[in-house]
């Protein structure tokens, strides 16, 4: 039996580090139009007190949807579409047969009644799955303004037969309105370990997230420079954070669904 490799696990590490470091140096610098552009708008709905809707239809893109609902430091205005269909929790084989199901998208966003008068932020890292189209062209019907958070790289480098795309083959990014770019290589696993075949250590959630709040923070400070305070979730966990939150509840509860 030949002898096998000693891996330095540590060096793998810093590789990892190295390369979500890179991807959000990355989305800093090259993403800064489309992030104030879309941070712009967000800040025109909170300033006319209207929800900014976001639905990351996909098992892991729904991570995205989470990571800035009802979070520490989060805008109150922002409602997650936290569909049960792709949730994982549901069974992950489910999810992706959902999220690779035609029509499947479009029913969601039509049970959201969503109009002219809304905003919803599409995220999903690969920016192909037929749910997440649906999703796109239904808001778009209804009159939605459209943001989508997608990798350029990996939609178009994916083939158009691949099983997850959607009938028309299209991609997020030419169908949303502003498209923001979070650079996930294809195959998203950016780690190689000497000895096997397959990559490890997926690096889009920390790209959408990273993305995500980068596009809030911009958006708060647009509100602020504008003589505008919004409201923004405290940590229940923190002192004094039951207290906080619970001054804007009442203006939220009913309107936010998954509240």
């Amino acid at each position: 039996m030949p002898d096998q490799p000693v891996i330095d696990a540590d060096a793998l590490c810093e590789g990892y580090f190295s390369s979500t470091q890179g991807l959000m140096r990355r989305v800093l610098e090259e993403e800064k139009a489309p992030l104030d552009q879309a941070a712009a708008k967000l800040a025109d709905q909170i300033a006319a007190d209207r929800l900014v809707h976001i639905y990351g239809p996909g098992g892991h893109s729904n991570l995205a949807s989470q990571e800035v609902f009802f979070r520490a430091g989060g805008l109150m205005h922002i409602s997650a579409i936290l569909d049960e269909g792709t949730l994982l929790s549901n069974g992950a084989l489910r999810s992706m047969a959902i999220e690779r199901t035609p029509g499947y998208g479009k029913v969601v966003i039509a049970n959201q009644r969503l109009g002219d008068t809304d905003l919803l932020i599409l995220v999903n890292a690969y920016g192909i799955n037929a749910a997440l189209i649906d999703a796109a062209l239904e808001a778009k019907r209804r009159g939605a303004f459209l943001i989508g958070v997608s990798s350029r790289e990996h939609a178009s480098k994916t083939a158009p037969e691949h099983p997850a795309r959607h009938p028309t083959k299209q991609n997020l990014h030419d169908i949303v309105d502003i498209a923001i770019d979070c650079k996930v290589p294809i195959g998203d696993a950016v780690v190689t370990v000497p000895g096997m075949g397959e990559n490890i250590a997926a690096i889009s959630t920390f790209a959408n997230a990273f993305t995500l709040n980068c596009l809030v923070i911009r958006t708060v400070a647009k509100l602020v420079e504008r003589g505008i305070e919004p409201p923004v979730w405290r940590s229940g966990n923190a002192p004094g954070g039951d207290e906080a939150n619970g001054r804007f509840i009442a203006s939220f509860q009913g309107r936010v669904r998954a509240l």
